[in-house]
């Protein structure tokens, strides 16, 4: 005679958010737990946001295109709810054309959705001295992208940062630990109400 016993199902672990990023993303220059990222990971902890992993997939001098080749694996092995996408300031450094850009964040924005995923897109701004045809290019590509696929923007990762010398590193690219939680609540203003409205578990 068979024997069948009804076990309690075990409460599904909630998926993680997944940061695909450069170096601000990636703690250049200071140690990983002194990162807006790790910061995060402490904020979410401590708050009511329905994740509680953060996968920070970010890498130092990364474009868009090297996000774009390395999405697929991170979505398939870390299945996010929630993915924050901060790329474009090493194409813009390096004068990429800003419809390869918006092209390659378009695919990340679509491959992410495709999954069932949401998104949060991040811009980014470059120094003044790269003009400001490029610039207000770079700015309304961010705009236009976070319109079309119906994302949370958050408008500059730096905000109230970049142009205080005091909390930046020396070349004047990247944040000093100091200024990290500025950073983080550039994200979190626009982050915490994305991720209240993620459906629940």
């Amino acid at each position: 005679m068979l024997l069948f016993v009804s076990l309690p199902l075990a409460a599904a672990e909630p998926r993680p958010l997944l940061v695909l990023g450069d170096s601000l993303s990636a703690a250049y220059g200071l140690a990983p737990q002194e990162g807006w990222v790790a910061l995060l990971a402490e904020r979410v902890q401590s708050s009511n946001a329905p994740i509680r992993k953060i996968v920070n997939a970010s890498i130092s001098g990364e474009t868009s295109a090297g996000g774009l080749a390395r999405l697929p694996a991170l979505l398939a092995e870390h299945k996010p709810a929630l993915v924050v996408i901060e790329l474009g300031a090493n194409d813009g450094l390096r004068g990429l054309p800003l419809a390869q850009l918006r092209d390659n964040l378009a695919k990340i924005l679509a491959a992410t959705r495709a999954t069932g995923a949401h998104a949060v897109l991040v811009g980014i701004e470059l120094p003044i001295n790269y003009g400001p045809q490029y610039r207000d290019g770079l700015r309304e590509l961010y705009r236009g992208l976070a319109h079309e696929f119906n994302v949370p923007l958050v408008p500059f990762l730096l905000e109230g940062v970049a142009l205080d010398p005091a909390l930046m590193q020396d070349d004047g690219l990247h944040p000093k630990a100091a200024a990290e939680p500025r950073v983080l609540e550039n994200v979190w203003k626009v982050l915490e109400p994305a991720l209240k409205a993620l459906p629940k578990a």
